[in-house]
């Protein structure tokens, strides 16, 4: 047997979006095991060299024909390209890891939160896609897992205030614009989001649904069953869009099928993967925004019991969207294939 661990040929898909850069950035902080490293973009990126470990990868044309010879195919450019191109990746032979929401409620891809169900990955051999969760579901089963397996989780109650990263480039750009414009006197304009974001806050990510819950809101309630695999757990949720450059923050009231103590839940998270317990309200230490950039934990704290009910606990959850919401747990995912199901 050869003492040289095996190395993976990988492909970006979106390199060059915020999220394709995370990529790379966790990629090297991880020290993946990679052969070749092929970076793949739209047109207008093409001939851009990006470097990575000493080299400079030069941009290719995101393609059918892109992914030959690619073991591990990392997609972030977009539901629309992934539905184009995911599948031609997978014919190719790449297991495909795609942070779209394109596939992630097909009965026949795994949603994978790899501290959650990481068994789940076993099924990508129907299609070769492995579906990456939406960065606010994805913080909050992380966190949430723990109590879920000690005693079991009837309903939950959740209210988002989630970064404008979230939407992309142009959304950090308006909050900046705005700001200065405010700071400045001048007038604001909005063109990213239907009203100013900057000092506000607009309970309104996504598109309104007949229900009249937003797509962001029901992700989180149907994502949130797959992945824990009950249909049973009554959810509900409000997600709102806040002047927060990076780090989504959740909170998070919990309804347990038998009763849990703060105390108890504090023990449980403290020693959970994945998971930092920052939980001091005395010296005033809870997670904030400002403190998770940059960061692969998910930070929780504010935990105390729910006097209103019997079996209450509530969560103040925060974690970095681009990186544990997006880029960090598609990493993880290709991590956990090669060393579990490879």
């Amino acid at each position: 047997m050869s003492d040289n661990p095996p190395k993976y040929n990988v492909a970006i898909a979106g390199a060059t979006g915020a999220v394709g850069g995370a990529m790379l950035d966790v990629l090297k902080r991880r020290d993946f095991p990679i052969n070749t490293l092929r970076l793949l973009a739209s047109e207008r990126s093409l001939g851009k060299r990006i470097p990575f470990k000493g080299q400079d990868i030069e941009v290719e044309l995101l393609s059918k024909d892109a992914f030959e010879g690619i073991d591990i195919a990392l997609f972030s450019a977009g539901a629309t390209r992934s539905l184009d191109f995911a599948p031609a990746a997978a014919a190719a032979g790449a297991v495909v890891i795609d942070n779209s929401s394109a596939y992630r409620m097909d009965p026949e891809i795994p949603l994978v939160v790899p501290e959650v169900n990481s068994h789940a990955i076993a099924d990508y051999k129907k299609h070769g896609i492995i579906a990456n969760p939406n960065c606010s579901t994805i913080q909050m089963l992380v966190a949430l897992k723990p109590i879920l397996d000690k005693v079991g989780i009837k309903r939950l109650v959740i209210s988002t205030y989630q970064a404008v990263s979230g939407t992309g480039a142009k959304a950090i750009e308006e909050l900046d614009s705005q700001v200065k414009a405010y700071a400045s006197g001048k007038k604001l304009s909005a063109t990213v989001y239907p009203h100013q974001i900057a000092f506000n806050c607009l309970p309104h990510i996504d598109s309104f649904l007949d229900n009249g819950y937003t797509k962001e809101e029901m992700k989180m309630v149907n994502e949130t069953r797959k992945i824990f695999e009950d249909d049973t757990i009554g959810i509900t949720a409000t997600t709102v869009r806040v002047p927060v450059y990076y780090g989504h923050s959740e909170s998070v009231n919990i309804e347990t099928k038998s009763k849990i103590t703060a105390a108890e839940v504090k023990e449980l998270l403290g020693s959970a993967p994945g998971v930092k317990l920052v939980d001091d309200p005395k010296n005033l230490r809870y997670p904030l925004a400002t403190d998770c950039a940059g960061k692969f934990e998910t930070l929780v704290g504010r935990i105390r019991e729910d006097e209103s009910i019997d079996n209450g606990i509530n969560l103040w959850i925060v974690s970095d969207n681009i990186l544990k919401g997006a880029a960090l747990n598609a990493v993880q995912i290709a991590e956990t294939f090669i060393s579990e199901f490879k």
